[in-house]
């Protein structure tokens, strides 16, 4: 939502700073993203039928996604280290793209919300489906990454428009 009076990470002299989330309360948070990788039709029975020369694509992304969600603090500057109950990535074929469309769902009971930190699973999920395939296709491209839902905190629940492309 737009309309904030200031951002969060900035101090009023420019300085980035953490936000401190300790007078917040812990709820369940929840937070949903997606992405997809667009590639030629042959490129997807390639990696469907686990003949892609680097091993098995989907089950290297999933686990991709996974560890990436749990090292988001790591990779982008101000991020608070969670302790996250559950991650999951899931990869499903998309004839009408052609691709992969991921989705990766991130939990937790926190002072904090888990976007970022699904954001990221399907960023790196999406990457490691280029980085796998991409000798059988370098016109891959990775679109439409987004969180989909959020839940808990303070601002409630977010659902994005089906119709939505960020």
């Amino acid at each position: 939502m737009l309309g904030q009076d200031s951002l969060s990470h900035i101090g009023r002299d420019g300085s980035a700073k953490m936000v401190d989330v300790g007078a917040k309360a812990v709820t369940e948070r929840l937070a949903v993203a997606c992405g997809s990788v667009v590639m030629q039709p042959q490129t997807l029975q390639t990696i469907l039928a686990g003949d892609a020369k680097k091993g098995d694509v989907l089950g290297t992304a999933r686990i991709a996604g996974i560890m990436a969600a749990k090292r988001t603090h790591d990779l982008i500057p101000l991020c608070h280290p969670l302790q996250l109950s559950q991650v999951t990535v899931d990869i499903e074929p998309d004839a009408s793209l052609p691709g992969l469309t991921v989705t990766s769902s991130v939990r937790l009971s926190g002072k904090t919300g888990v976007e970022m930190e699904a954001l990221t699973a399907v960023s790196v999920a999406c990457l490691t489906i280029y980085d796998m395939a991409k000798a059988i296709d370098r016109a891959m491209r990775i679109t439409e990454v987004h969180v989909v839902e959020k839940s808990g905190g303070k601002s409630g629940t977010y659902l994005a428009e089906k119709d939505q492309a960020t």
